[in-house]
């Protein structure tokens, strides 16, 4: 049986990158949990099935932990946030100054939505359809001619609760009423953005866009650098796929890659200059960023130029060592939710959209930090539709926006070719794919439970 270290790249590993850094390294980066999912095939109707989708709504939407915002968006008492999952639509309410509660986004009367979106309710919660209402807290407000509802008990008549929690500036809900503890289920995930501080950033654009295929087809894409050399093969002399560290750490999972590094896969050796050019997108006509000093290395210089770029809103910038300035840490918590470490802006959420088999919403949330005390307001959000392209978002988040305009040709195409299968399921590689492979031996457990 061949095992996970014989089925890694045979070239410079991750750990061997860090020996070279020019700051002291982040001990969360030299933390490695190789755990061996073997190299079953995944069955292609769980990306086309209608019953696996419904496995799924009873047993992993409604039950597991989910990221629905971020604690700045609902700032002030009062404020509430939307969010629908599968067809239901839960309700999160900053019921205090330091309080955050969600309930069913249901009048308990005729079942109204109490709130279409998102948005300031004011000192309560009220139905339009017949004016009942909720304190911030679920308690009954207002039962509008109370005399005609003679078998309410109005102590009794609350809004039902989810349960909530916030880690980091993000709040997460579980509609399951026995669900295992928050910090339980998150495990040692804020040992690793301890550092970071996420809960300091501000949300700097919020984007998102429909596609045509099972929301995990489009969440599996974004979960290993194996895809580089054919979808995204421009960044390849900046990029080393190969050289990716994946791991996985109960509930969630993690990918590395260096960046400011060629690829193995590259038939030419590229110089320092040519490397740094790859990672800051120049074009043929158009003159270098900057150019490297003799004798010091691309990674080593674009950690430099970014520390300085970071400096003003990141004052002990020198406190962070190179592979935290330059590479792409990409971590997974099941089910849904993909938060990106160090200085990286990047958090993606992919979901289902309504209780729809072949439709999913991805969303890419940039979260940076900022100078002075005051945080600025998050960005709107701005929704693609199923026609529209990434590239009317090269305002909103650059070049990433070119990035994910190739990653978009193939999802479709995926999803076709899901629909066409014949084999015996799909075949996954046994390292570089670990990340989707723990997804599905999470998802396993969720439904066998």
């Amino acid at each position: 049986m061949v095992t996970i270290a014989e089925s890694k790249s045979q070239d410079l590993t991750y750990q061997q990158l860090l020996d070279s850094d020019t700051h002291e390294v982040n001990p969360t980066l030299r933390m490695t949990s190789d755990v061996d999912f073997g190299t079953m095939n995944i069955p292609v109707e769980r990306y086309t099935s209608q019953e696996f989708f419904d496995l799924e709504v009873e047993k992993i939407w409604k039950k597991a932990w989910q990221m629905v915002c971020r604690e700045e968006h609902i700032p002030n008492v009062g404020d509430t946030y939307v969010y629908d999952i599968v067809g239901t639509s839960i309700l999160v309410v900053r019921s205090a100054p330091n309080e955050i509660k969600a309930f069913y986004n249901a009048c308990l009367h005729r079942g109204r939505q109490l709130r279409e979106c998102s948005g300031h309710a004011g000192d309560v919660i009220r139905c339009p359809f017949h004016a009942l209402a909720w304190h911030l807290d679920g308690s009954l407000e207002n039962l509008t001619t109370a005399w005609d509802f003679p078998q309410v008990e109005p102590e009794s008549f609350s809004l039902p609760e989810v349960h909530v929690a916030s880690w980091e500036g993000w709040v997460f809900i579980n509609m399951d009423p026995d669900c295992e503890d928050f910090n339980e289920y998150i495990g040692d995930l804020p040992m690793h953005f301890e550092k970071w501080a996420p809960h300091k950033k501000f949300v700097s654009a919020h984007v998102a866009k429909r596609y045509p295929v099972n929301w995990k087809v489009a969440q599996e894409a974004f979960m290993e650098a194996f895809h580089v050399i054919a979808t995204h093969p421009q960044i390849l002399a900046g990029t080393g796929d190969c050289n990716s560290q994946y791991d996985v750490f109960g509930n969630f999972s993690r990918a590395i890659t260096p960046n400011a590094t060629p690829s193995p896969h590259l038939q030419w050796e590229p110089t320092e200059q040519e490397i740094f050019d790859a990672i800051t997108d120049k074009r043929l006509d158009e003159d270098a960023m900057a150019t490297i000093p003799e004798g010091m290395s691309a990674r080593a210089f674009a950690a430099q130029v970014a520390r300085e770029r970071l400096r003003s809103a990141v004052p002990d910038v020198d406190e962070y060592c190179d592979a935290e300035i330059n590479d792409s840490m990409y971590f997974t918590l099941f089910p849904n939710f993909h938060p990106w470490g160090a200085f990286n802006r990047i958090n993606y959420r992919f979901r289902p959209v309504g209780t729809k088999v072949d439709e999913c919403l991805m969303e890419c949330i940039y979260t940076e930090d900022f100078e002075g005390d005051e945080r600025p307001a998050p960005a709107e959000y701005i929704e693609l539709g199923l026609d529209q392209e990434w590239i009317e978002l090269i305002p909103e988040i650059g070049n990433l926006a070119r990035v994910f305009q190739q990653d978009s040709f193939n999802l479709p195409k995926v999803q076709k070719g899901l629909e066409t299968f014949r084999a015996d399921g799909l075949t996954l590689t046994k390292y570089q794919e670990v990340k989707i492979r723990h997804w599905h031996a999470m998802a396993e457990k969720f439904i066998t439970r």
